[in-house]
């Protein structure tokens, strides 16, 4: 799996360090609210040209659950946590009170089961505002959109979410892709910064995928 930073490396990330492409703007404040915990609400990815194999998408659905469940257990309802695994990586993010909830649920997920790694994206703060959550989801929509509207991408190979105002990429992807998704993701306006929790793959690589779909 190859990296490329932007703006920093994610804290205790096992296997994976992700890139952060920044832009201009502060992080939105939102008000305390109870955990909510689960697949990312905001994220997008359609199963068809998805280049996952159909098992690895079950395992990621898989992981998604357990870790939440394990995550539950963990910290209870304090904070605000989304789970979003992709081939087997999974990105945490939202909003924890303190830095050992932080520490309590990145450990509680670790050991799930066909997981191989973690990104830990979770921000030590109060849990965002529903009005900074849907706006969060209008980003998604805007940037999913841009990524269409592209001749030169492969717009559902791209998985997308969003946490007040920060852009995650996911996927299997080639460095053009990434490259490409990454500054299509920055000209949309009210994306504060662009992390790129990619997979980089070969040209070969990515030739294979396209005919086996995984």
């Amino acid at each position: 799996m190859r990296v490329d930073e932007y703006a920093r490396q994610s804290r205790r990330a096992r296997g994976i360090t992700v890139a952060a492409a920044a832009l201009a703007g502060t992080l939105l404040l939102g008000a305390c609210a109870p955990l909510v915990v689960g697949g990312a609400a905001v994220g997008t990815a359609l199963v068809v040209t998805d280049r996952r194999t159909a098992g690895t998408q079950l395992e990621d659905q898989s992981i998604e659950l357990k870790a939440r469940n394990r995550a539950r257990d963990a910290i209870g309802d304090r904070g605000h946590v989304n789970f979003t695994s992709y081939n087997r990586v999974l990105l945490l993010t939202g909003e924890v009170p303190t830095e050992a909830d932080r520490s309590a649920v990145e450990r509680a997920v670790a050991g799930v089961e066909n997981l191989r790694s973690v990104v830990n994206e979770l921000a030590v703060m109060g849990s965002s505002s529903l009005t900074a959550r849907s706006n969060d989801a209008v980003l998604t929509s805007k940037v999913k959109a841009t990524f269409i509207d592209a001749r030169d991408l492969e717009a559902n190979a791209v998985k997308v979410l969003t946490e007040r105002g920060v852009v995650y990429l996911m996927g299997r992807v080639s460095e053009r892709e990434a490259t490409r998704a990454t500054e299509l993701a920055r000209g949309v306006g009210g994306v504060l910064k662009v992390v790129r929790v990619f997979e980089i793959v070969s040209d070969a690589e990515l030739a294979t995928l396209r005919k086996t779909g995984g």
